[in-house]
């Protein structure tokens, strides 16, 4: 989320609240925002981390406002975010330790775990269906999000079905 506020706040500056409407315009429910105390908390890290600086502003009748304003050190650190490729398929696979482990010792059948997580990820897939149904289709941004997430979880579908024939 550190980097999500830093991108909002190189665009304008803001203040919590409004942080956290941009995340829900934007993303829509395919990315529910975190709630506003946790916004609060990560500007201050920020802030600690010198990627950030704020500014009260006072309010008629209300307790002051910051309004937060992304630093030299803030850009610096979203650019690199920009450049840096961002993680690859996971090696390290905890269902796959189980598959593997488990049924050596005894605790588990091979094709019973596959099955469960199959139904896990039908599961899933209904409730991302049922999310981009609900989801506004001018949102592009975020039909492309539940898109992507429909896909991952295809791949693995498609990987638990050789998983079955290799090793069940």
């Amino acid at each position: 989320m550190r980097l999500a506020l830093l991108a909002l706040l190189a665009k304008e500056p803001a203040h919590g609240y409004e942080l956290k409407q941009a995340l829900e315009q934007i993303f829509g429910s395919a990315y529910p925002s975190p709630n506003i105390g946790q916004i609060y908390v990560t500007l201050g890290r920020l802030e600690k981390d010198g990627l950030v600086r704020s500014v009260g502003v006072e309010q008629s009748n209300r307790p002051n406002k910051k309004v937060y304003y992304i630093t030299a050190a803030g850009l610096e650190r979203l650019a690199a975010w920009a450049e840096e490729p961002t993680e690859g398929p996971r090696v390290r696979d905890e269902f796959y330790m189980k598959l593997v482990l488990a049924p050596l010792t005894g605790v588990a059948d091979r094709l019973a775990l596959i099955n469960r997580q199959r139904r896990h990820y039908l599961a899933l897939m209904r409730e991302l269906n049922d999310l981009a149904e609900r989801t506004d289709p001018d949102n592009r941004v975020a039909l492309l999000l539940i898109e992507g997430a429909m896909l991952h979880l295809q791949a693995d579908l498609d990987w638990l079905q050789r998983c079955q024939e290799d090793l069940a």
